[in-house]
């Protein structure tokens, strides 16, 4: 099956599968048949899928993030000592474990085509990613609080593990329990990374974005809360904008 093969294949799957979506066309585009396709998945609610469409879907996914290129951590140069910076899709990243921005309901981003982070992990880790999601918060029964995390298998991204972490959202000046709950994101993923013999991981640029968490505060708390608690995991600060390549830069030397 070819890649243009499988794309139509899980569409009409997903078409299939919820009947308000039975007269949707679908476009003759390659990039319009891309939209659809992740639209479908941002908004299918966590359950089970049969097997043939998990297959297709894998092997779909993998494709589509070798032809982006995927950046491993061990061709990767320090900035100081078992601290990384790298600039890029943090879905395309080789690691131990990446670390997702996410809501408190936890089972990603529900907006199709959203630009965060959430989104993005969940679309390129596949359907599995948001029923494990939602398979542990029913055991925990209740939200996931702020500045704490969840661990859960990576699925179709190259790194192992994916770390959910919730950061404070900010609506109006930061306040000193906001830098605290910061800290707490970056502090209870790489201990649960250590519980698991994790031995690297990936953070994103926590709270910054949709939670307004201020970038250059943000990524100040990020950087001295690694360096006092890392032990001997490989941390990662993974980028996406210039403007946090540049602050990052500034404060790591």
């Amino acid at each position: 099956m070819t890649q243009a093969e499988r794309q139509i294949f899980l569409i009409q799957k997903l078409l299939d599968e919820a009947p308000q979506y039975h007269n949707l066309l679908i476009p003759h585009d390659t990039a319009g048949q891309k939209k659809l396709l992740r639209s479908l998945m941002n908004v299918r609610p966590p359950r089970p899928m049969e097997d043939d469409f998990l297959m297709v879907q894998d092997a779909y996914l993998q494709e589509e993030t070798s032809r982006k290129g995927v950046t491993d951590i061990a061709d990767l140069t320090p900035v100081e000592p078992g601290i990384y910076l790298w600039q890029g899709d943090i879905t395309t990243l080789k690691c131990g474990a990446i670390v997702n921005a996410a809501n408190s309901g936890m089972t990603g981003c529900y907006v199709p085509c959203h630009g965060c982070i959430d989104n993005a992990i969940h679309t390129f880790s596949g359907v599995q990613l948001r029923l494990a999601c939602e398979e542990l918060m029913e055991k925990q029964g209740h939200e996931e609080p702020t500045g704490q995390a969840k661990l859960t298998p990576a699925y179709n991204l190259p790194c192992d593990y994916v770390l959910h972490t919730v950061g404070p959202i900010i609506y109006g000046r930061v306040t000193q329990k906001d830098r605290e709950l910061l800290a707490s994101c970056y502090c209870s993923c790489l201990e649960l990374a250590q519980r698991n013999k994790i031995k690297s991981v990936a953070f994103c640029c926590i709270s910054t974005g949709e939670f307004h968490f201020p970038n250059d505060e943000a990524a100040k708390i990020a950087v001295d809360t690694v360096r006092q608690y890392k032990g001997d995991t490989e941390v990662i600060f993974n980028v996406f904008k210039d403007v946090d390549n540049q602050i990052y830069r500034g404060l790591l030397g």
